[in-house]
């Protein structure tokens, strides 16, 4: 779906060239029923921000009891995961980079060392590279990657500490990725 890295960025990205799958079948498609549309949307927002299905669910079930929209908790959820959280701050390449920068304890949050991606950060949460990896290479790149990034307003980076602080949680506005949240929410309802 969302290609690693910083392809699909740029004008080779295959999803933006060819709007169809590739191969001999790829522009033979057939009408989606409604229930395969709602659940092309649920794959689809688990594969971009990496979650298995076990894990979705339990993300969807705590959104549902959540006060407020389910949709729009949901995505707040997702979005709220350190491994996200660093790759917005620009210290990941990818999702899966930044996964991989945690479960190597290359983060601390609020000055305490987390090895766990599927962590979910709060309001106030400041995010620190590990100072005893700053010379490794995945940390130097991410600090220069860093200088350039726009960050959302909900997150901000101070280059001289080398500190991210989570000002605000994520809001559906900041969360700019193509997937409607409803039909996810009318999957899980059936």
């Amino acid at each position: 779906m969302f290609l690693k890295a910083t392809r699909c960025e740029t004008a080779k990205c295959a999803i933006e060239r060819r709007a169809y799958l590739p191969g001999q079948h790829g522009q033979g498609r057939k009408k989606f029923s409604e229930y395969g549309v709602q659940l092309r949307e649920k794959q689809k927002l688990k594969r971009f921000y990496g979650v298995l299905e076990k894990q979705f669910r339990i993300y969807f079930k705590a959104a549902d009891q959540a006060k407020g929209v389910t949709g729009e908790n949901l995505l707040q959820k997702l979005e709220s995961r350190l491994d996200n959280v660093v790759y917005r701050l620009g210290l990941g390449e990818s999702r899966s980079a930044a996964r991989q920068l945690i479960n190597h304890n290359h983060f601390l949050v609020n000055g305490k060392r987390v090895n766990i991606p599927s962590y979910i950060v709060k309001k106030g949460d400041v995010i620190t590279p590990n100072q005893r990896k700053l010379g490794k290479a995945p940390i130097k790149n991410g600090l220069e990657r860093a200088k350039d990034k726009t960050l959302p307003h909900w997150l901000s980076f101070d280059l001289e500490s080398k500190q991210g602080l989570v000002q605000s949680l994520p809001t559906r506005e900041d969360v700019a990725i193509p997937v409607e949240e409803q039909l996810i929410v009318e999957l899980y309802s059936r």
